[in-house]
């Protein structure tokens, strides 16, 4: 059966890995999962990630980050589903605990955090949040 949300599924990955203590996941690559991971990486919530080609297929090794033994990420949840597409302009980009965390935007420019789509005047649709 065909995977209907593949950034969801990464999404979960990552929050099952930190509630299990891991150090690092794996989740099939594309492009849009390494954007986001991208972001992950800029705004500090995730160590870094690295292709792994191990397998058959190609993946990404997703390193996790805790401080003082808690998980960096607290909260991380899908916006847009595949059922219910979510688009937001420049101006209406929501916050996410009064600006404490993030929120990943697919914009025009590529895959930004909602400061960076903010700063290029840009909107798009709204992917994840994270805090």
């Amino acid at each position: 059966m065909a995977m209907t949300d593949p950034l969801g599924d990464m999404l979960t990955r990552i929050r099952n890995g930190q509630q299990a203590k891991k150090d690092s996941v794996l989740s099939p690559a594309s492009k849009l999962r390494a954007n986001v991971l991208e972001v992950l990486q800029r705004e500090g919530y995730i160590r870094g990630y690295s292709e792994d080609e191990s397998g058959k297929h190609k993946a990404l090794r997703i390193e996790l980050k805790y401080f003082e033994g808690e998980p960096a990420i607290k909260h991380v949840a899908r916006v847009s589903k595949p059922g219910r597409r979510i688009y937001s302009g420049s101006k209406e980009l929501p916050t996410v605990r009064n600006g404490l965390g993030i929120t990943i935007v697919s914009t025009p420019r590529g895959v930004l955090s909602d400061a960076e789509a903010r700063a290029s005047n840009v909107g798009g649709e709204v992917l994840a949040e994270v805090f």
